[in-house]
């Protein structure tokens, strides 16, 4: 063996071992396997020498990241559990009636309850979900005015609410027996 090669040999010993201790990700292709995401996409950006393999994250239009957007990777470990994208439902709309979360957007699975006003009785399910394709399951209930038996005869109070078949017709009779009222109370002068 030649002087200056056995010269080189503890440099290339000790190359060798740092390497194995300190290896670069794009050297090792230590982590080159990256966790994949459902709706959304991936990017490494780790450094040239670095250390450790960093790859970023982003989700489809439509869907939102849950979770860190960057993971590193180091000995073949990965920082923590790569993050999901989730669909985004738009806020459902229910005429006659309110929603127990109001926002504009809710995330997959997000719950939200239908609640009528007084006088509407819901038609439909009263829980519905942001589903995985961005749409609320069950359909989007309504709130209809609520009609009962037996209402033929026009009362006062909550049960005239109860019997007229639209809140137009509730607001005629409230104003009918308004002046009623007050024609009794004249001719009582």
């Amino acid at each position: 063996m030649s002087l200056k090669l056995q010269s080189m040999l503890p440099a290339l010993y000790l190359f060798g071992v740092l390497t194995l201790l300190l290896c670069p990700s794009v050297l090792c292709r230590d982590c080159e396997n990256f966790p994949r995401i459902a709706h959304g996409s991936h990017q490494d950006v780790s450094l040239f020498f670095s250390f450790t393999t960093v790859v970023r994250y982003e989700c489809d239009e439509g869907y939102v990241l849950v979770g860190k957007p960057e993971m590193t990777c180091k000995n073949s470990q990965w920082s923590w559990p790569a993050p999901q994208c989730k669909a985004l439902c738009t806020k459902p709309e229910v005429e006659n009636g309110n929603l127990s979360v109001d926002k504009d957007q809710y995330v997959e699975p997000e719950k939200v309850t239908i609640q009528c006003d007084s006088g509407y009785g819901i038609v439909g399910p009263e829980i519905i979900t942001c589903s995985e394709d961005g749409t609320w399951h069950p359909k989007v209930p309504k709130c209809e005015w609520e009609i009962h038996n037996g209402c033929e005869q026009v009362l006062a109070g909550r049960k005239l609410m109860q019997c007229l078949s639209s809140p137009e017709e509730v607001k005629t009779a409230l104003e009918i027996h308004k002046l009623f009222l007050e024609i009794k109370r004249l001719k009582q002068e």
